[in-house]
């Protein structure tokens, strides 16, 4: 029988966010429907929105029930995510926070697509966008499976109605209805589990929790240690390449200010695993065959992976089960909306307008977003529904964001000069192989290559041959691009076999577009020949051209770096070919 109380109090708490993600909609600015504006709030999320929704990033309704559950079934030494998300997001504050928002893009693929053309992004836009869509799908089915063990609500029903309340406010509010609502989420998922902690601590049927009696704390076998800091390294660099991270540092106002953000979520994240530590641990230490519980004992995966809920459940009164149950409800929330934003901001502008409608107005593709936004939270609710073995498909898509995303993300923020369009695509063959033929069980893919310390029992790779195929894609990107400019620039290979023109047959014919800004957010879109337009975020200097010298107003520009200046110089004294540039500073055109 559905318990009407539980019914009720959801209700309330999707009442509220609708009118927070609504209310907040009505900050966007009057009029201004740009990509900035929807996408990324017009970069003016504020010190305590941006740390909120910051830290929500991870903090959702997998993180708090994926950690209750590797507490009672493995112990704390397993429980990695909370760490290893948490120096995720300092690492990505570290070395790609600043350099990302001082270039000013708008999606975590732009400096790809910079570098690599747009039909490559295109490709790199594919393990992003399953990741997104799979981890979605995934959280809201779990959301369906508390609801039914908390309130007997049937689960299909809850889905769909949190699908689409998420889906509503984020299709009216864009970032900003997402970023308020996280606020929401996030003071809903502390105090409600805080709330159910000292309740369920004190049940009669739970036993002390001292290590010596229960072991809660778990242990790392010599066999499992690469295991170990494979699937640790995963979490950590692999959890950086996604655009719910970028998102939020590009949404911020300052490149120093998306730092800042990165580490006080980072801090955030570990405090908030807190509350689901101690729950799994009382989880651990409970005598389940005591209580209203009527299933197998022991537990097996089925209510292991529910574990959080039933605490709520089983542990607590229901009025606090209650506050607890939209704990959940608003973690699942906070993910949710997150990823369908995400998912399709990267579709509309990286996919839609940058490979097959260059000269869309901002109008166009705003709504080619909104329908995005329906067709990403469909997806979602139909796979929650339909699919099993959700968390199996986006455990092999985090996979190939870590062994794809994550190489080539690196060489363009830090090395571009050194990677290519023909380096990224064997980057991207090899990585995908190598991923594939290590298998995934929880997809019942069998592995093609069994590595050294295959567990036959488990059947897990205990090799870390995660790591090993990021390491060949980096490896691989490197060594190709190498090759392929070195076969053309010492005339082995003709200018004509530059089929991607991006070693010798580059267009000298450069456009700018989009409005001059402060921290190198201009974008250049640059004519090629079969890969179509490709789109430059670098700062061009240009030549007076009544004097024949360097423009007095560039060479006083702090944000143009010196060997830039210096190059031009040499080209300038050279007499090199010529070519038109616009001027950064005052958007003339010049000719070098």
């Amino acid at each position: 029988m559905i318990n009407i109380a539980g019914v009720l109090s959801i209700v309330i708490f999707y009442v509220l966010i609708l009118a927070v993600g609504i209310w907040a909609g009505k900050k966007k600015e009057a009029g201004n429907d740009s990509e900035e504006e929807v996408m990324l709030a017009g970069r003016n999320i504020g010190l305590f929105v941006g740390i909120f929704t910051m830290t929500a990033t991870w903090v959702g309704g997998g993180y708090i029930n994926g950690t209750a559950e590797a507490i009672y079934t493995s112990g704390l030494v397993w429980c990695q995510a909370p760490f290893g998300y948490s120096l995720s997001l300092a690492f990505g504050g570290i070395f790609f926070a600043n350099q990302m928002r001082r270039q000013g893009y708008i999606t975590m693929l732009d400096p790809l697509q910079d570098n690599f053309g747009e039909r490559m992004g295109g490709l790199l836009f594919l393990p992003a966008l399953c990741g997104e869509v799979f981890w979605a799908a995934g959280i809201l089915a779990a959301l369906g499976a508390t609801l039914s063990v908390i309130i007997d609500m049937d689960h299909r029903t809850s889905v769909i109605f949190s699908a689409c309340i998420a889906v509503f406010y984020t299709l009216f509010g864009g970032l900003y209805a997402v970023a308020y609502t996280d606020v929401i989420q996030l003071f809903c998922i502390f105090i409600g589990l805080w709330m159910c902690i000292p309740f369920a601590w004190m049940n009669e049927h739970v036993t002390s929790l001292s290590s010596m009696e229960v072991d809660w704390i778990g242990e790392v076998k010599s066999d499992e240690i690469w295991f170990y800091m494979d699937y640790g390294l995963l979490l950590v660099f692999g959890g950086i390449p996604w655009q719910v991270y970028f998102q939020r540092v590009l949404s911020s106002k300052s490149a120093g200010r998306a730092q800042v953000l990165s580490y006080v979520a980072a801090m955030g994240c570990v405090l908030m695993a807190i509350p689901p530590v101690l729950i799994g641990a009382i989880a651990k230490g409970t005598a389940w065959n005591e209580t209203g519980y009527t299933g197998p004992y022991p537990l097996s995966a089925d209510e292991t992976s529910m574990i959080l809920p039933m605490v709520l459940q089983y542990l607590t009164p229901d009025f606090v089960s209650f506050f607890g149950l939209g704990a959940v409800s608003a973690a699942v929330m906070s993910s949710a909306d997150s990823s369908v934003l995400s998912a399709s901001s990267m579709f509309a502008r990286n996919v839609y307008k940058l490979i097959f409608r260059q000269k869309a107005s901002e109008m166009e593709i705003i709504w080619v977003m909104r329908v995005s936004i329906l067709i990403v939270g469909v997806l979602a609710t139909i796979m929650a529904l339909t699919i099993p073995s959700i968390y199996g498909l986006w455990s092999m898509c985090s996979d190939l964001v870590y062994v794809i995303l994550f190489p080539q993300l690196l060489m363009v923020v830090h090395f571009k000069d050194y990677c290519n369009t023909y380096g990224s695509l064997a980057a991207y063959i090899i990585a995908f192989l190598v991923r594939v033929s290590g298998g995934e069980e929880l997809m019942h893919l069998p592995p093609l290559i069994k590595y050294p310390g295959y567990d036959e029992v488990n059947h897990r790779q205990l090799f870390p041959f995660r790591t090993m195929a990021m390491l060949c894609s980096l490896v691989t990107l490197i060594g190709v691009s190498w090759y392929s400019k070195w076969l053309f620039e010492t005339g082995r290979l003709a200018p004509g076999y530059d089929f991607f023109n991006c070693v010798v047959n580059i267009p000298e014919d450069i456009q700018r577009v989009g409005e001059p800004a402060e921290e190198g957010e201009q974008m250049a879109v640059m004519a090629s020949g079969a890969m179509g337009k490709l789109y430059g975020a670098a700062t061009l200097v240009g030549k007076d051209e009544r004097n024949g010298r360097i423009n007095p107003a560039l060479e006083a520009d702090d944000d143009i770096p010196s060997s830039e200046v210096e190059k031009l110089r040499s080209s300038v004294s050279s007499g090199g070919g010529s070519r038109n540039v616009t001027n950064p500073v005052d958007n003339s055109q010049t000719t070098l």
